[in-house]
C-alpha cells in the first residue's frame, strides 16, 4: 500500500465521489416518473442481476446477507426515495445522510462496547449543531417530515455498516450485489401496498429511456461502479488516504442540486453544511493528525 495517491487514482477517487454526490439529483429526476418505493425496487433488481451471474456467492450466512440487504434497501433508499420525494431537497439529503458516521459509532459502541474518544463526542456536537439548524428552517425544500426520513435512513446505513462489519465479507461488491436479492421481494411488496398495482403498472408502461438510464445510473453507476472502484482503491492504499474524499460526497451533492435544479443556498444552510461537514471531518481526519503530531 501506498499513501501517496498518483493522479490517476486520485481522478477515480474523484470521480467515485462524484457519482455518489450527483446521484443525489439523478434520484429527484427519476423520482418525477416513478414511485419511490417502486424506483427503489427496479435499482435493487437491476443491481442484482446481472452481476449475480458473475460474482461467487460470499462466505457469509444467508442472515447477515437478508439483513444487509433489509436494512440498505429498504431501510436506507426505500426512506431516502420516500423523503426526496417533495419532503426534502436532494442537497439537503446527500449531507444529512452522512450522519450515519456518528449512528454507526453509536450502535458500535452499544454492540461491541467500543468507547466513544473525546474528539468524536465534539465531532457529533458540530454535526448535530448542523442538523439542528436545518430543523429550525424549513423552508419548503426541507420538511420536518423529510429530515426525520433522512435520519431514519442514516440509522438503517449505520446498520448495514455493523452487519457488514460482522459479517466480513471478502469482497464487499459481490456482497452488495448478492444481498440485494433480500431487498427486492420486500421493496415490490412495499410498492404493490403503498403505491397499488396501477401505478406500478402505469409507470412501467410510460418510463421513458431517460426514466431507465437513471435507474441504470443508481445501480450500476452509483452502487457497482462505486464500490468495485472504492475497493480496487482502499486495496491499495491506506484507508486514511482514501476515505477522506467521501467528505466531498455533500459537497458534490448541494452543489450539483444547486446547479440542475436550482436548489437555493441561504446562509443558513451554508452555515448547517459547515458543521455537519466540519463534524465530519473531525471524526475522520482527527486520529490521522494525532499520529503524525506525535511522531514530531
Amino acid at each position: 500500500m501506498t499513501a501517496t495517491l498518483p493522479l490517476r487514482h486520485f481522478l477515480l477517487a474523484l470521480a467515485v465521489v462524484a457519482v455518489w454526490g450527483t446521484n443525489f439529483v439523478v434520484i429527484k429526476l427519476a423520482l418525477g416518473h416513478l414511485p419511490p418505493l417502486l424506483f427503489a425496487a427496479l435499482r435493487f433488481t437491476l443491481a442484482l442481476f446481472p452481476a449475480l451471474f458473475f460474482l461467487p456467492r460470499p462466505t457469509v450466512g444467508w442472515r447477515n446477507l437478508a439483513l444487509y440487504g433489509v436494512l440498505i434497501g429498504v431501510g436506507q433508499f426505500g426512506l431516502l426515495y420516500l423523503a426526496i420525494h417533495g419532503h426534502i431537497s436532494p442537497g439537503i439529503a446527500s449531507l444529512v445522510v452522512q450522519t450515519q458516521v456518528f449512528f454507526t459509532i453509536a450502535l458500535s459502541m452499544r454492540m461491541n462496547g467500543e468507547r466513544v474518544q473525546p474528539f468524536q463526542w465534539f465531532a457529533l456536537a458540530l454535526a448535530t449543531a448542523g442538523i439542528a439548524n436545518i430543523g429550525m428552517h424549513t423552508d419548503g425544500t426541507t420538511t420536518v417530515l423529510g429530515l426525520v426520513m433522512i435520519l431514519g435512513a442514516a440509522l438503517s446505513w449505520a446498520g448495514g455498516n455493523i452487519a457488514a462489519k460482522e459479517g466480513r465479507p471478502a469482497n464487499m461488491l459481490a456482497y452488495v450485489v448478492w444481498s440485494s436479492a433480500y431487498a427486492v421481494p420486500p421493496l415490490f411488496a412495499l410498492s404493490y401496498v403503498f403505491e397499488g398495482g396501477e401505478a406500478i403498472a402505469s409507470s412501467l408502461r410510460d418510463a421513458s429511456w431517460m426514466t431507465w438510464v437513471a435507474v441504470a445510473w443508481q445501480s450500476w453507476g452509483n452502487s457497482l461502479f462505486g464500490y468495485a472502484a472504492w475497493g480496487w482503491l482502499l486495496a491499495r492504499h491506506p484507508a486514511a488516504t482514501i476515505t477522506p474524499m467521501a467528505l466531498l460526497v455533500p459537497v458534490f451533492g448541494m452543489g450539483a442540486s444547486t446547479f440542475w435544479l436550482g436548489e437555493p443556498l441561504p446562509a443558513w444552510k451554508l452555515v448547517a453544511a459547515a458543521l455537519v461537514m466540519g463534524g465530519l471531518a473531525v471524526n475522520l481526519l482527527w486520529p490521522t493528525i494525532r499520529r503524525r503530531l506525535a511522531r514530531r
